[in-house]
Protein backbone atom coordinates (compact mmCIF):
# COMPACT_ATOMS: atom_id res chain seq x y z
CA UNK A 1 0.00 0.00 0.00
CA UNK A 2 1.04 3.71 0.53
CA UNK A 3 3.30 2.76 3.28
CA UNK A 4 5.30 0.69 1.38
CA UNK A 5 5.62 3.37 -1.25
CA UNK A 6 6.83 5.79 1.35
CA UNK A 7 9.50 3.20 2.37
CA UNK A 8 10.87 3.03 -1.01
CA UNK A 9 11.99 6.60 -0.32
CA UNK A 10 14.58 5.19 2.02
CA UNK A 11 14.24 8.71 4.05
CA UNK A 12 16.12 6.55 7.20
CA UNK A 13 18.92 5.30 4.88
CA UNK A 14 19.38 1.07 3.53
CA UNK A 15 18.60 -1.93 5.63
CA UNK A 16 20.35 -5.25 3.50
CA UNK A 17 20.91 -8.46 3.90
CA UNK A 18 23.74 -10.91 3.11
CA UNK A 19 24.92 -14.74 3.29
CA UNK A 20 28.73 -15.64 3.54
CA UNK A 21 29.75 -17.31 0.38
CA UNK A 22 32.43 -18.80 -0.79
CA UNK A 23 35.74 -17.04 0.33
CA UNK A 24 33.67 -15.30 2.53
CA UNK A 25 32.59 -12.82 -0.25
CA UNK A 26 29.09 -11.47 0.11
CA UNK A 27 25.70 -12.77 -1.53
CA UNK A 28 22.39 -13.11 -1.82
CA UNK A 29 21.68 -8.93 -0.59
CA UNK A 30 18.15 -8.62 -0.02
CA UNK A 31 16.49 -5.32 1.01
CA UNK A 32 14.96 -5.71 4.47
CA UNK A 33 12.00 -4.12 5.83
CA UNK A 34 13.20 -1.09 8.35
CA UNK A 35 12.79 -2.01 12.26
CA UNK A 36 9.54 -1.00 12.96
CA UNK A 37 9.97 1.58 15.47
CA UNK A 38 6.77 1.60 17.64
CA UNK A 39 8.43 -1.71 18.99
CA UNK A 40 11.64 -0.61 19.71
CA UNK A 41 10.29 -0.18 23.27
CA UNK A 42 9.40 -3.46 23.82
CA UNK A 43 12.58 -5.16 22.86
CA UNK A 44 14.36 -3.02 24.98
CA UNK A 45 12.03 -4.04 27.78
CA UNK A 46 12.23 -7.92 27.14
CA UNK A 47 14.99 -8.36 24.62
CA UNK A 48 18.64 -8.06 25.48
CA UNK A 49 20.69 -5.63 22.94
CA UNK A 50 22.31 -7.82 20.14
CA UNK A 51 26.07 -6.35 19.50
CA UNK A 52 26.33 -4.14 16.47
CA UNK A 53 29.21 -3.94 14.73
CA UNK A 54 29.77 -0.66 12.25
CA UNK A 55 32.45 1.27 10.28
CA UNK A 56 32.13 4.82 8.52
CA UNK A 57 33.77 5.37 4.92
CA UNK A 58 36.46 8.05 5.20
CA UNK A 59 34.62 11.22 2.77
CA UNK A 60 37.69 10.82 0.02
CA UNK A 61 37.24 7.09 0.21
CA UNK A 62 35.91 6.85 -3.64
CA UNK A 63 36.84 3.08 -4.16
CA UNK A 64 34.84 2.41 -0.74
CA UNK A 65 32.10 4.37 -2.01
CA UNK A 66 31.95 2.71 -4.85
CA UNK A 67 32.09 -0.84 -4.00
CA UNK A 68 29.42 -0.24 -1.31
CA UNK A 69 27.27 1.36 -3.87
CA UNK A 70 27.65 -1.81 -5.86
CA UNK A 71 26.29 -3.48 -3.00
CA UNK A 72 23.53 -1.60 -2.67
CA UNK A 73 22.70 -2.29 -6.47
CA UNK A 74 22.73 -5.71 -5.59
CA UNK A 75 20.58 -5.29 -2.77
CA UNK A 76 17.70 -3.32 -4.58
CA UNK A 77 17.82 -5.20 -7.94
CA UNK A 78 15.14 -7.71 -7.04
CA UNK A 79 13.35 -4.90 -5.38
CA UNK A 80 13.66 -2.89 -8.19
CA UNK A 81 12.21 -5.21 -10.35
CA UNK A 82 9.16 -5.93 -8.65
CA UNK A 83 8.62 -2.13 -8.42
CA UNK A 84 9.54 -1.47 -12.25
CA UNK A 85 7.21 -4.52 -12.98
CA UNK A 86 4.23 -2.96 -10.70
CA UNK A 87 4.60 0.51 -12.55
CA UNK A 88 4.46 -1.25 -15.93
CA UNK A 89 0.92 -2.54 -14.97
CA UNK A 90 -0.27 0.46 -13.35
CA UNK A 91 0.54 2.44 -16.27
CA UNK A 92 -1.04 -0.32 -18.59
CA UNK A 93 -4.38 0.08 -17.08
CA UNK A 94 -4.54 3.45 -17.09
CA UNK A 95 -3.51 3.23 -20.51
CA UNK A 96 -6.33 1.00 -21.19
CA UNK A 97 -8.63 3.07 -19.09
CA UNK A 98 -7.80 6.38 -20.76
CA UNK A 99 -9.03 4.64 -24.50
CA UNK A 100 -12.04 3.04 -22.75
CA UNK A 101 -12.93 6.68 -21.38
CA UNK A 102 -11.99 8.21 -24.76
CA UNK A 103 -14.48 6.10 -26.59
CA UNK A 104 -17.33 6.87 -24.15
CA UNK A 105 -16.36 10.80 -23.86
CA UNK A 106 -16.69 10.37 -27.84
CA UNK A 107 -19.68 9.06 -27.58
CA UNK A 108 -21.00 11.67 -25.44
CA UNK A 109 -19.43 13.97 -27.67
CA UNK A 110 -21.27 13.44 -30.68
CA UNK A 111 -24.65 12.40 -28.76
CA UNK A 112 -24.13 16.23 -27.96
CA UNK A 113 -23.65 17.10 -31.28
CA UNK A 114 -26.64 15.77 -32.92
CA UNK A 115 -28.25 16.73 -30.40
CA UNK A 116 -27.95 20.52 -31.26
CA UNK A 117 -28.15 19.81 -35.52
CA UNK A 118 -31.71 18.77 -33.79
CA UNK A 119 -31.29 15.02 -35.81
CA UNK A 120 -32.93 12.28 -34.46
CA UNK A 121 -31.34 9.15 -32.28
CA UNK A 122 -31.78 5.97 -31.16
CA UNK A 123 -30.99 3.37 -29.16
CA UNK A 124 -30.69 -0.23 -31.16
CA UNK A 125 -32.76 -3.43 -30.30
CA UNK A 126 -30.19 -6.11 -30.98
CA UNK A 127 -31.26 -9.72 -32.16
CA UNK A 128 -29.53 -12.96 -32.33
CA UNK A 129 -26.97 -13.70 -35.17
CA UNK A 130 -28.53 -16.86 -36.51
CA UNK A 131 -31.51 -15.23 -38.64
CA UNK A 132 -30.56 -12.01 -40.80
CA UNK A 133 -33.58 -8.75 -39.85
CA UNK A 134 -32.62 -4.99 -40.20
CA UNK A 135 -35.99 -3.06 -40.02
CA UNK A 136 -35.49 0.86 -39.19
CA UNK A 137 -37.00 3.79 -39.97
CA UNK A 138 -35.31 7.45 -40.30
CA UNK A 139 -32.26 6.12 -41.16
CA UNK A 140 -29.25 8.66 -42.30
CA UNK A 141 -25.54 8.94 -42.81
CA UNK A 142 -24.02 10.19 -39.40
CA UNK A 143 -21.03 11.16 -41.65
CA UNK A 144 -22.83 13.58 -43.75
CA UNK A 145 -24.87 15.38 -41.37
CA UNK A 146 -21.50 16.23 -39.31
CA UNK A 147 -20.46 17.70 -42.56
CA UNK A 148 -23.06 19.29 -43.77
CA UNK A 149 -24.57 20.74 -40.49
CA UNK A 150 -28.23 19.66 -40.83
CA UNK A 151 -30.33 17.20 -41.08
CA UNK A 152 -30.38 15.15 -44.52
CA UNK A 153 -32.90 13.01 -45.95
CA UNK A 154 -33.51 9.89 -44.53
CA UNK A 155 -34.73 6.19 -45.55
CA UNK A 156 -36.75 3.30 -44.13
CA UNK A 157 -35.52 0.15 -44.70
CA UNK A 158 -36.60 -3.65 -44.20
CA UNK A 159 -34.94 -7.03 -44.65
CA UNK A 160 -36.58 -9.81 -43.36
CA UNK A 161 -34.53 -13.12 -43.49
CA UNK A 162 -33.12 -12.10 -46.79
CA UNK A 163 -29.32 -12.22 -47.09
CA UNK A 164 -28.82 -10.16 -49.93
CA UNK A 165 -29.96 -6.43 -50.70
CA UNK A 166 -28.92 -5.06 -54.15
CA UNK A 167 -29.30 -1.35 -54.75
CA UNK A 168 -29.87 0.35 -57.98
CA UNK A 169 -31.04 3.24 -59.69
CA UNK A 170 -30.07 6.62 -61.48
CA UNK A 171 -26.56 8.28 -61.04
CA UNK A 172 -25.88 10.52 -57.81
CA UNK A 173 -29.34 8.92 -55.86
CA UNK A 174 -28.01 8.39 -53.17
CA UNK A 175 -27.15 5.04 -53.05
CA UNK A 176 -23.83 5.33 -51.97
CA UNK A 177 -24.78 7.76 -48.84
CA UNK A 178 -27.61 5.01 -48.13
CA UNK A 179 -25.16 2.26 -48.16
CA UNK A 180 -22.84 4.08 -45.16
CA UNK A 181 -25.84 5.29 -43.07
CA UNK A 182 -25.84 0.83 -43.22
CA UNK A 183 -22.77 -0.42 -41.87
CA UNK A 184 -22.66 2.97 -39.96
CA UNK A 185 -25.64 2.27 -37.85
CA UNK A 186 -24.86 -1.62 -37.73
CA UNK A 187 -20.94 -0.54 -36.41
CA UNK A 188 -22.55 2.03 -33.71
CA UNK A 189 -25.42 -0.80 -32.72
CA UNK A 190 -22.50 -3.60 -32.17
CA UNK A 191 -20.30 -1.27 -30.26
CA UNK A 192 -22.64 -0.54 -27.43
CA UNK A 193 -23.95 3.11 -29.30
CA UNK A 194 -27.13 4.76 -30.24
CA UNK A 195 -27.55 5.52 -33.95
CA UNK A 196 -28.23 7.71 -36.27
CA UNK A 197 -32.07 6.67 -37.11
CA UNK A 198 -35.61 7.00 -35.45
CA UNK A 199 -36.02 3.33 -34.90
CA UNK A 200 -33.64 0.37 -35.22
CA UNK A 201 -34.04 -3.18 -35.13
CA UNK A 202 -30.86 -5.58 -36.45
CA UNK A 203 -29.23 -8.72 -36.18
CA UNK A 204 -25.87 -8.88 -34.43
CA UNK A 205 -23.32 -9.75 -36.86
CA UNK A 206 -19.63 -11.68 -36.64
CA UNK A 207 -17.79 -9.44 -38.81
CA UNK A 208 -18.35 -5.55 -40.69
CA UNK A 209 -16.73 -5.22 -44.19
CA UNK A 210 -16.57 -3.01 -46.54
CA UNK A 211 -15.17 -3.23 -50.38
CA UNK A 212 -15.58 0.53 -51.96
CA UNK A 213 -14.07 1.34 -55.40
CA UNK A 214 -10.24 3.07 -54.83
CA UNK A 215 -8.40 5.69 -56.76
CA UNK A 216 -6.15 3.96 -59.94
CA UNK A 217 -2.87 2.86 -58.49
CA UNK A 218 -0.11 5.79 -59.13
CA UNK A 219 2.30 3.22 -59.34
CA UNK A 220 0.75 2.01 -62.75
CA UNK A 221 1.68 -2.01 -61.20
CA UNK A 222 -1.79 -3.40 -61.50
CA UNK A 223 -5.09 -2.22 -62.93
CA UNK A 224 -7.94 -1.56 -61.00
CA UNK A 225 -10.00 -4.19 -61.81
CA UNK A 226 -6.98 -6.45 -60.73
CA UNK A 227 -6.80 -4.43 -58.09
CA UNK A 228 -10.59 -5.01 -56.99
CA UNK A 229 -9.84 -8.69 -57.02
CA UNK A 230 -6.87 -8.72 -54.95
CA UNK A 231 -8.88 -6.88 -52.29
CA UNK A 232 -11.83 -8.76 -52.29
CA UNK A 233 -10.02 -11.94 -51.97
CA UNK A 234 -8.40 -10.57 -48.53
CA UNK A 235 -12.09 -10.19 -47.49
CA UNK A 236 -13.36 -13.49 -48.29
CA UNK A 237 -10.41 -14.85 -46.55
CA UNK A 238 -11.60 -12.72 -43.32
CA UNK A 239 -15.33 -13.46 -43.68
CA UNK A 240 -17.58 -16.23 -41.73
CA UNK A 241 -20.81 -16.53 -41.41
CA UNK A 242 -23.07 -14.39 -40.07
CA UNK A 243 -20.41 -11.78 -41.38
CA UNK A 244 -21.80 -8.53 -43.63
CA UNK A 245 -20.22 -6.71 -46.25
CA UNK A 246 -20.98 -3.37 -47.93
CA UNK A 247 -19.94 -3.56 -51.82
CA UNK A 248 -19.75 -0.27 -53.76
CA UNK A 249 -19.30 -0.77 -57.65
CA UNK A 250 -17.25 -3.17 -57.23
CA UNK A 251 -16.53 -5.25 -59.97
CA UNK A 252 -17.53 -2.38 -62.39
CA UNK A 253 -14.24 -1.62 -63.46
CA UNK A 254 -14.29 -4.25 -66.97
CA UNK A 255 -17.03 -4.53 -68.83
CA UNK A 256 -20.54 -5.25 -68.20
CA UNK A 257 -20.36 -9.17 -69.05
CA UNK A 258 -17.26 -9.79 -67.55
CA UNK A 259 -18.20 -7.99 -64.37
CA UNK A 260 -21.46 -9.32 -64.07
CA UNK A 261 -20.16 -13.35 -64.64
CA UNK A 262 -17.66 -12.54 -61.34
CA UNK A 263 -19.74 -10.65 -59.18
CA UNK A 264 -22.54 -13.34 -59.55
CA UNK A 265 -19.70 -16.05 -58.87
CA UNK A 266 -18.93 -14.41 -55.72
CA UNK A 267 -22.11 -12.91 -54.61
CA UNK A 268 -23.39 -16.26 -54.94
CA UNK A 269 -21.05 -18.04 -52.99
CA UNK A 270 -20.78 -15.07 -49.87
CA UNK A 271 -24.94 -15.98 -49.84
CA UNK A 272 -24.20 -19.28 -49.73
CA UNK A 273 -21.30 -18.98 -46.95
CA UNK A 274 -24.19 -17.19 -44.36
CA UNK A 275 -23.16 -13.99 -45.18
CA UNK A 276 -25.26 -10.89 -45.47
CA UNK A 277 -25.01 -8.80 -48.77
CA UNK A 278 -25.50 -5.20 -49.59
CA UNK A 279 -24.21 -4.55 -53.28
CA UNK A 280 -24.52 -1.13 -54.90
CA UNK A 281 -24.44 -1.17 -58.34
CA UNK A 282 -24.72 -0.41 -61.68
CA UNK A 283 -24.44 -3.29 -63.88
CA UNK A 284 -27.72 -4.24 -65.36
CA UNK A 285 -26.83 -7.65 -66.49
CA UNK A 286 -25.86 -8.57 -62.91
CA UNK A 287 -28.87 -7.50 -61.36
CA UNK A 288 -31.54 -8.86 -63.81
CA UNK A 289 -29.41 -12.19 -63.61
CA UNK A 290 -29.74 -12.04 -59.62
CA UNK A 291 -33.25 -11.24 -59.28
CA UNK A 292 -34.12 -14.38 -61.71
CA UNK A 293 -32.02 -16.73 -59.60
CA UNK A 294 -32.59 -15.27 -56.13
CA UNK A 295 -35.81 -13.60 -55.88
CA UNK A 296 -36.80 -15.68 -52.65
CA UNK A 297 -33.53 -14.20 -50.89
CA UNK A 298 -32.65 -11.01 -52.35
CA UNK A 299 -34.39 -7.69 -51.47
CA UNK A 300 -34.34 -5.11 -54.41
CA UNK A 301 -33.83 -1.19 -53.35
CA UNK A 302 -33.74 1.47 -55.75
CA UNK A 303 -33.07 5.43 -55.42
CA UNK A 304 -35.99 7.35 -56.32
CA UNK A 305 -36.10 9.50 -59.65
CA UNK A 306 -39.23 11.87 -60.68
CA UNK A 307 -40.40 12.32 -63.94
CA UNK A 308 -38.89 15.74 -64.39
CA UNK A 309 -35.57 14.30 -63.64
CA UNK A 310 -35.07 15.21 -59.91
CA UNK A 311 -33.62 12.86 -57.04
CA UNK A 312 -35.29 12.56 -54.06
CA UNK A 313 -32.36 10.53 -52.05
CA UNK A 314 -35.22 8.33 -51.50
CA UNK A 315 -34.69 4.13 -51.05
CA UNK A 316 -37.96 2.29 -52.46
CA UNK A 317 -38.25 -1.15 -53.10
CA UNK A 318 -38.32 -1.88 -57.28
CA UNK A 319 -36.50 -4.07 -59.23
CA UNK A 320 -33.26 -2.87 -61.54
CA UNK A 321 -33.98 -0.54 -64.61
CA UNK A 322 -31.48 -0.61 -67.74
CA UNK A 323 -31.05 2.95 -67.59
CA UNK A 324 -29.01 5.18 -65.22
CA UNK A 325 -29.96 8.43 -66.47
CA UNK A 326 -26.54 10.07 -66.90
CA UNK A 327 -28.04 12.61 -69.10
CA UNK A 328 -30.10 14.02 -66.23
CA UNK A 329 -26.72 14.84 -65.24
CA UNK A 330 -25.79 15.98 -68.38
CA UNK A 331 -27.95 18.53 -68.86
CA UNK A 332 -27.85 19.87 -65.31
CA UNK A 333 -23.89 20.44 -65.49
CA UNK A 334 -23.85 21.99 -68.84
CA UNK A 335 -26.90 24.10 -68.17
CA UNK A 336 -24.83 25.21 -64.80
CA UNK A 337 -21.99 26.28 -67.27
CA UNK A 338 -23.70 27.85 -70.03
CA UNK A 339 -25.05 30.25 -67.54
CA UNK A 340 -22.00 30.94 -66.04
Amino acid sequence: GEGHVRELRFTKGFLLSAQLGNGNEGSDYILCKPNDPDRKWIKSVFFSKSPIYSFSLHPRDDYGARVLGELLDRGLARAANAVAQAAEHIESFFHGLRQELAFYIGCLNLYAQLGQLGTAIAFPQPLNIERYRLSCTGLYDIALVLTMRREVVDNDVNVDGKSLVIITGPNQGGKTTFLRSVGLAQLMMQAGMFVAAKSFTGSLCSGIFTHFKREEDETMERGKFEEELERMSVVVELLRPGGLILLNETFANTNEREGSEVAIEVISALVEKGVRVFYVTHMYEFARRIQEKMRNNALFLRAERLPDGKRTFKMREGGPQERSYGEDLYREIFKQQCRV
